[in-house]
């Protein structure tokens, strides 16, 4: 079975509850995706309708990946640069799989899919990212081709005395 993704997909209901349901579960079971568990889809909310509102704008993509059932099971986020100078690439966020279907490919292939909608993307020459540090992410994403570029050290509180590296990372297209 694989995941079936879909680039810019129509926002409802349905895609909303679907990508909240995701990103808690991600979050809870240590995914680091901006929160830190125990977070419910309601405390998500408004980070996922900021990521909407810059979608309506034209400032970001959303990739959706689909299993079998039609579930929402992984994201990611493309966001376009507004610098001026920095418009030949682009950020990738909150970048899920979800935990039931973690360790079957699902993660390069989403990925992969990422890549692809960024090369339709006029102009877009690169991909950059940030991950958190002592999560093993940096090693997934190099594995998928990134290059680390930069580290601010202990630049993410995830709890009082547990400070983690920002990581940097680009994918050259």
């Amino acid at each position: 079975m694989t995941l079936t993704f879909e680039v810019d997909p129509s926002i409802d209901p349905e895609l909303r509850d679907g990508v909240l349901a995701l990103w808690a579960d991600v979050s809870n079971a240590g995914g680091a995706v901006g929160f830190v568990p125990p977070v419910t889809p309601e405390a998500i909310r408004p980070e996922l309708l900021k990521h909407f509102a810059a979608m309506a704008d034209g400032r970001t993509r959303l990739l959706v990946g689909r299993d079998a059932d039609g579930t929402v099971a992984a994201t990611a986020f493309l966001a376009y640069n507004s610098h001026r100078l920095m418009t030949h690439w682009l950020w990738l966020y909150t970048v899920m799989v979800h935990p039931s279907h973690q360790g079957k490919g699902y993660g390069r292939d989403l990925m992969a899919a990422a890549a692809d909608a960024a090369r339709t993307s006029e102009g877009i020459e690169a991909i950059r990212l940030t991950c958190r540090g002592g999560t093993g992410a940096d090693s997934f994403y190099a594995a998928c081709g990134y290059k680390e570029y930069g580290r601010v050290p202990d630049a993410i509180r995830v709890a009082p005395g547990d400070d983690r590296d920002d990581i940097t990372m680009l994918l050259p297209l």
